[in-house]
């Protein structure tokens, strides 16, 4: 193997015969490509901004989802986003996408590859690769129950000497099933997730590398980013939590040399809803792991600012988000298809806070999710709920809107690349019947919209009209401003308890952002400037209305 970098990877994961099968099958599979296999890419920038959506968040009568989604960005986004994360568009059994049979197959339902590669030509695209686990209905699980060449391995087999009792997972469910081949042979399997999610197994080399062609294929078939779905579960050890292990990291590295290799700028993207410290230490050294890492304490605490109107929390945990180097920042966004979750206030939020935050979200008809503890019992996982209408408060539903333009306002103001739930940046509200017929507390924030109804409502409807264009305008006014560059500079201010601020600077820009999360009139002292939103200059003292925003772009010597 010529390359040692990989080489002493693959060592931390295997020894003996096993080291020596990854390498040649690693070298096998990196013969397969070369860099005109790809399509270059681009760093990100401050126009860089994300939709988070579903390949059939949309839908009309006589179209593909995958058309019509095409359709709504080209026709409505055009102008604000650059680039779309697709959520898993591949066939699958459960869990709304998360349970794939297939990991090179477009849902029928959606669509097809060619779809996928006419949405690629006009926006760069995220796809979700779902690498900690597949569906039981999988070819690769059924290979593997029937034992077949190249699988007996692929999939965590229950060890009665592995030690499980600090296992860590975000659900209630038993953590082994038990499976039958077709000569009815059991076989019980890790199950991180769920029954029908069973955990693969990459201790496997051969399982290893397969994973690795799934990962180059999906950017050679047009994704310029990787969303690395729950892959802080991909490792496990006996008498260890199995999550976050170094082994996890490992292979991530593996696969970010990789994809630097063919295809620079490429963009590896981790999701790991878990306290501040380990999640954003899937920036490794900050520029040998991901190059962007999940804001997840963002949605919670800027909820809590307007649930409580201070900022003081906020800008304590901001104060010490910094520039992580010039290739890594963070995916910061309020939304998702998953709900608001909890762990990651961890160390910032007290049991009290976090018990505002839910009787609030359940006062606006939102659901609880539950996580097991090591210990038995169990605690709040996520809160889900549409954002706005977490937002909402009672005696002031009519400012609802001005609030989502808010929270949004931070979002945007942020160090990081911001992305936009598609129920977000159109107004939705929650989806109780969706609810309610599947028995699935995260559809209440994964409805499917008519694109006639949608594009209708966009006229008449003032909530969505009104989050739509403050969305919009701000994305506008942000993407021309290079204050805003994701690897830029960040410096909270602490300028009132109502107020949140933050200053960004780079290539000799600045622009002071301020945000009110308070239903109150607030003035205070400033560094005058242009706001670039009213295009009003401001001079030495500033007057915020409530849940008003400001960004003043100051004169820099």
């Amino acid at each position: 193997m010529k390359n040692l970098c990989l080489e002493q990877h693959l060592a931390s994961l295997y020894h003996g015969s096993e080291l020596n099968q990854a390498k040649d099958l690693f070298n096998q599979l990196l013969k397969e490509y070369n860099k005109n296999d790809f399509k270059e890419t681009t760093p990100c920038t401050q126009e860089t901004v994300y939709l988070i959506t579903y390949g059939d968040s949309f839908y009309e009568s006589g179209k593909t989802p995958l058309q019509v989604l095409k359709e709504v960005i080209m026709e409505q986004l055009t102008e604000t986003v650059s680039d779309v994360h697709l959520l898993p568009m591949f066939p699958y059994t459960s869990d709304d996408g998360f349970s794939v049979t297939d990991y090179l197959e477009i849902n029928p339902s959606l669509g097809n590859w060619q779809n996928i590669e006419e949405l690629a030509k006009e926006k760069k695209l995220m796809f979700d690769f779902v690498a900690n686990h597949m569906s039981k209905s999988s070819k690769w699980f059924e290979y593997y129950l029937n034992q077949e060449d190249d699988f007996e391995n692929a999939f965590v087999t229950w060890d009665p000497s592995f030690d499980t009792t600090y296992v860590t997972r975000p659900r209630t469910s038993p953590l082994f099933h038990t499976y039958l081949n077709k000569e009815g042979e059991e076989r019980q399997v890790w199950t991180t997730f769920s029954e029908d999610q069973v955990d693969v197994n990459p201790k496997d080399p051969k399982m290893l590398v397969r994973l690795t062609k799934i990962l180059l294929e999906y950017v050679r078939r047009g994704a310029t980013s990787i969303r690395l779905d729950a892959i802080g579960f991909l490792w496990k050890e006996s008498g260890t939590t199995s999550m976050h292990l170094p082994q996890t990291h490992t292979i991530i590295q593996i696969w970010r040399q990789i994809l630097e290799q063919y295809v620079p700028n490429t963009q590896i993207i981790t999701e790991t809803n878990v306290p501040h410290k380990e999640n954003i230490s899937y920036f490794g050294n900050g520029s040998n792991e991901a190059n962007q890492v999940y804001q997840f304490p963002l949605p919670p605490l800027v909820l809590h600012s307007f649930v409580t109107g201070s900022a003081k929390k906020l800008s304590q945990w901001a104060n010490e988000i910094q520039t992580i180097s010039e290739t890594g920042t963070y995916f910061n966004f309020l939304a998702s298809h998953d709900g608001i979750g909890l762990r990651p206030t961890e160390g910032i939020l007290n049991d009290a806070e976090r018990e505002a935050l839910v009787e609030r979200v359940e006062e606006n008809g939102g659901r609880i999710s539950y996580k097991n503890n090591p210990d038995g019992t169990q605690s709040v996982y996520e809160m889900n709920i549409n954002y706005s209408e977490a937002l909402k408060a009672s005696g002031e539903e009519h400012l609802t809107p001005k609030k989502m333009i808010a929270a949004h306002h931070i979002l945007f103001s942020l160090i990081g690349v911001p992305a936009i739930y598609v129920h977000s940046i159109f107004g939705s509200k929650n989806d109780q019947k969706g609810v309610e017929e599947s028995g699935i507390n995260r559809r209440i924030n994964r409805e499917k919209i008519n694109q006639t109804e949608l594009y209708h409502a966009l006229s008449s409807d003032d909530y969505r009209k009104q989050i739509f264009k403050g969305l919009s305008d701000l994305i506008l006014i942000r993407k021309n401003e290079t204050a805003f560059d994701p690897y830029g500079c960040q410096k909270v201010q602490h300028v009132h308890p109502g107020i949140f601020s933050v200053i960004r600077e780079s290539k000799n820009e600045r622009i002071a952002s301020y945000t009110n999360v308070t239903n109150q009139t607030i003035t205070i002292k400033i560094t005058s400037g242009l706001d670039l939103i009213s295009e009003q200059f401001i001079e030495s003292e500033l007057t915020i209305e409530a849940y008003g925003i400001v960004w003043v772009k100051e004169e820099v010597n």
